[in-house]
């Protein structure tokens, strides 16, 4: 009798039904894949075995339900903790050290500086130093520093310009030490900003006066004081700088409770002297003011950089992803996440876009990879199979029915 049968097909058409209406009810959820069904016939096992050409299978089954990690469509947020990942790869989270894996990328940031999902589960990654080098290790729970960014003394100076080699030698004479010197007695003026130990900021201006012949002499003065020793500067015949870089200007006194004096190393390379005005093409120096944590951004490394008020950049950390060799065989743990388990192997951890691992895509999410067109026809199509094998049942039910009545 075929009761078995069709009761099979019914019980695995039911179970289709419930997999096509789990992915239709996710088709908004953000990280979410969807699981396919998939079939396997039954037989009878006898003894004796099998006649070739006249066994007769007694149903179905439900074989696997099988998740597909097709990728997502990526969709921008306004959200720069939404992280999508573009290619394959799990993100690795903590839970109080059990680690669960997903593919919503949709954090935040609690209360005691870690990032974290809906269910609290903290994002992992590398971290990194007091410097901002990131320090490849185990991976642990990636911590927001927020506080304030210590100020850095200028040490440094890079500046390139080009001295007029059509100036000529002033005829008032330079006073060694004056403050503010008379416009007279140099022939071009520059300044540039410097930082003490404190972070306070100090204006530091330089004053050039030709000897003739691609003979500079240079003079600076801090906050308008006092201009120091000359420090010569000279070019040669086709107007190339000849003097070794960097050269030292020392004895730069504050009055700000900072270090004092103090000295940078003043860096002139590629500074010219042609038949042309004037002019600073480049001017740099590292030092910089204190400053606080105004924002956050991840690039497609991972690389967690934090933005500082004063205009400064850090590295704060770097997002790690995880693979496996057999993504079908991870456990789902619900809430978009996974597990592993003996059949998916372990987790192969790297920063994005290295080895296997996709890119990440900050300030968007991956949304489901359900489609609701080809979903709907599967669901008429499994609802067709369930009404096929109840129809298959009533027919053997009618032949049944048939042999009671012989008289």
């Amino acid at each position: 009798m075929a009761f078995q049968q069709g009761l099979s097909g019914l019980n695995a058409s039911s179970k289709a039904l419930d997999v096509i209406s789990n992915n239709v009810a996710n088709a908004s959820n953000v990280g979410f894949k969807l699981s396919g069904t998939q079939f396997a016939d039954v037989y009878a096992s006898a003894l004796n075995g099998a006649s070739a050409g006249v066994s007769i299978g007694i149903g179905t089954q439900i074989g696997k339900v099988a998740q597909v990690f097709n990728q997502g469509n990526i969709t921008p947020t306004n959200n720069p903790l939404d992280v999508a990942i573009n290619g394959s790869g799990f993100f690795r989270m903590d839970n109080g050290g059990s680690v669960a894996y997903t593919r919503n990328g949709q954090f935040q940031i609690d209360k005691n500086g870690y990032i974290i999902n809906s269910q609290g589960y903290q994002l992992t990654g590398y971290p990194a130093s007091s410097t901002g080098q990131i320090l490849p290790a185990s991976p642990s729970s990636i911590y927001i520093d927020t506080a304030d960014l210590m100020p850095a003394q200028s040490s440094e100076v890079a500046m390139g310009l080009n001295l007029d080699s059509r100036s000529t030698v002033p005829t008032n004479a330079w006073v060694a030490g004056s403050a503010s010197p008379d416009p007279s007695t140099y022939n071009s003026s520059t300044s540039v900003t410097l930082y003490d130990s404190l972070g306070n900021s100090h204006i530091m201006t330089m004053y050039f006066r030709t000897a003739g012949s691609g003979n500079w002499d240079m003079y600076t003065a801090l906050d308008g004081g006092a201009t120091g020793a000359a420090t010569a500067v000279t070019f040669d015949t086709s107007g190339q700088l000849t003097t070794a870089m960097p050269v030292t200007i020392a004895g730069l006194a504050v009055t700000t409770g900072a270090v004092t004096p103090f000295s940078v190393d003043f860096d002139l390379t590629g500074s010219t002297q042609y038949g042309s005005s004037f002019g600073v093409n480049r001017q740099t120096q590292d030092g910089f003011a204190s400053g606080r944590l105004s924002g956050i951004t991840i690039g497609d490394d991972g690389v967690i950089q934090g933005r500082y008020s004063n205009g400064q950049t850090r590295n704060l950390g770097q997002v790690v992803l995880a693979n496996f060799a057999n993504p079908q065989g991870l456990l789902s743990l619900g809430n978009n996440l996974w597990g592993e388990s003996p059949t998916s192997g372990q987790p192969l951890v790297g920063a994005p876009g290295t080895g296997s691992l996709g890119q990440l895509t900050a300030g968007s999410v991956e949304e489901s990879n359900v489609d609701l067109t080809a979903e709907l026809v599967n669901m008429i199509t499994a609802q067709r199979n369930y009404q096929a094998n109840a129809q298959s049942i009533k027919t053997q039910d009618q032949v049944l029915q048939t042999l009671v009545n012989l008289r």
